[in-house]
């Protein structure tokens, strides 16, 4: 690792202290703390408000007093993924690091560069003697990536600066002006419980190893839903063999593409050899489907450990195979009026069995809020028609671009003169919280950067280190061009 600014080692310190503190989404508590004692330790005045999310004023350095606030904004939360051999706890365990060459990734965890880098930067940026800047307000909230709740939950007058910077896109040289709107949806289906016939064993399936990823960003990819293919799985199973449901569970986070899925079904206990030759069979098909996408795709079939105590009925299994067939996943539309950005989508996020009903999470986006309400329908619909229930959020709002922003026009003359080309400005397919920064905050002028991360929300996430530095030049240059016109 050759560090070359001379910032970006500070900015890895504050982030390595990060990543020592458990922060799992609806888990900031500790997190939290840390920052109001920060704050408390550094003499910046600090408020947290009922939910958790945290602004701390920093104040201009000299010269800078006129300067326009400016809020840097980030997340504390990260999506707590993990490979299956993995034993970490997210709960007590530090995230183990792991300095490749210019990237910095974790030991088969995430690593929670989603969104502690923009947390490290904004608190290095208020401590440095060396790098002036004006006024500052510090928002750092709570539960970003299971629906955005903590901005939902932001009071008028938590900050009072009317320029936003956020730290939470994903790509150095692209500015971030637009993004999608997002709703969850729980859907619900009774299923009837039996004893097992005589003679009838449990197998497992697992369908895993699949690279997942984030349900906004890698949507368009195709990327194989382990859910999905094992839905696939038990209908090719049962074609050819008598089963009953015993369990099933798969998928984690909402807004990541599920990896790994695993069921018990109930089989005769003559019937290994046949299960087995079944799924070897459909592993060719659906290996072959994704080769260029998932390449280390596997399905495996093994002796259940589950005790001989019940199954689900012929009818119940029945329907809860259709309704993992019926599910949508993946892009629904394309922008017509952006080339190559997805519309409306949803992700097939979450499925398990909890006191005899199967339960189901998707998570729907658009960019368009019609066409959001309509594929939120069309998904409560399968839980309708199939005998369930559906419920659905209340959602989070777009973020339509204003291409007259004059932050925007700002940042790209600063870019252009630091870095002699011109950056990207596009509107992304994920959710970020300045739609409903904007909503709360009328008048605020926003634009979201950040360094380039690569695989967020699973174990593959990696962040350019050389990319940190350039950061920190734009946002210093970008200060000093406020104060320029102050």
């Amino acid at each position: 690792m050759n560090i070359t600014h001379a910032k970006t080692r500070e900015v890895l310190d504050a982030f390595e202290k990060i990543t020592a503190i458990p922060r799992c989404s609806k888990h900031e508590e500790k997190i939290g703390r840390w920052l109001m004692d920060w704050a408390a330790e550094n003499g910046f005045s600090a408020r947290m408000d009922e939910v958790g999310n945290i602004v701390i004023e920093v104040p201009a350095s000299p010269g800078y007093e006129d300067v326009p606030i400016v809020v840097l904004q980030g997340h504390m939360d990260i999506v707590c993924e993990k490979t299956k051999t993995s034993k970490h706890d997210f709960s007590k365990d530090p995230i183990r690091l792991i300095y490749d060459g210019d990237w910095l990734t974790a030991d088969e965890t995430t690593l929670g560069a989603d969104n502690g880098i923009a947390i490290a930067m904004a608190m290095v940026m208020a401590t440095d003697k060396s790098t002036p800047h004006p006024p500052l307000e510090l928002l750092f909230t709570v539960d970003e990536e299971t629906g955005l709740t903590g901005a939902n939950a932001l009071k008028p007058g938590f900050v009072k600066g009317k320029i936003l910077i956020n730290i939470d896109s994903e790509d150095e040289g692209v500015f971030t002006v637009g993004c999608a709107g997002g709703i969850n949806t729980s859907l619900s289906l009774p299923l009837v419980p039996v004893d097992l016939p005589g003679k009838y064993t449990t197998l497992k399936l697992e369908a895993g190893n699949m690279k997942g990823g984030h349900s906004g960003i890698d949507i368009g990819l195709g990327k194989a839903n382990a859910i999905i293919v094992m839905g696939r799985m038990l209908r090719e199973v049962a074609k050819k063999v008598e089963l009953l449901l015993v369990d099933i569970k798969g998928g984690s986070a909402h807004n990541a593409i599920p990896r790994d899925c695993e069921a018990v079904i109930a089989v005769p206990a003559d019937s290994l050899e046949a299960v087995t030759r079944i799924v070897r069979d459909f592993e060719t098909v659906v290996k072959k489907e994704y080769h260029g996408i998932d390449p280390d795709l596997s399905l495996a079939v093994a002796a259940g450990d589950s005790p001989l105590a019940g199954a689900y009925s012929p009818a119940s299994t029945t329907r809860a195979i259709q309704v993992m067939l019926a599910m949508p996943h993946g892009v629904a539309a394309m922008s017509p009026d952006i080339e190559g950005l997805v519309e409306t989508s949803n992700n097939f996020a979450n499925i398990r069995i909890e006191e005899n009903i199967l339960r189901i999470l998707s998570s729907q986006r658009s960019s368009v809020p019609s066409r959001l309400e309509l594929h939120t329908a069309r998904i409560e619909s399968v839980a309708l028609l199939a005998g369930g229930h559906a419920k659905s959020g209340e959602g989070y709002p777009p973020w339509p671009p204003d291409m007259d922003s004059v932050l925007l026009k700002r940042s790209i003359k600063v870019y252009k003169k630091l870095f002699n080309k011109e950056p990207v400005v596009e509107v992304i397919h994920a959710g970020l919280e300045c739609g409903i920064i904007g909503d709360k905050y009328p008048g605020m002028d926003m634009i979201s950067i950040g360094p380039t991360l690569r695989y967020p929300h699973s174990p593959d996430e990696k962040v350019r280190i050389s990319d940190i530095g350039k950061i920190w030049d734009l946002l210093a240059a970008l200060f000093a061009d406020l104060k320029s016109e102050a």
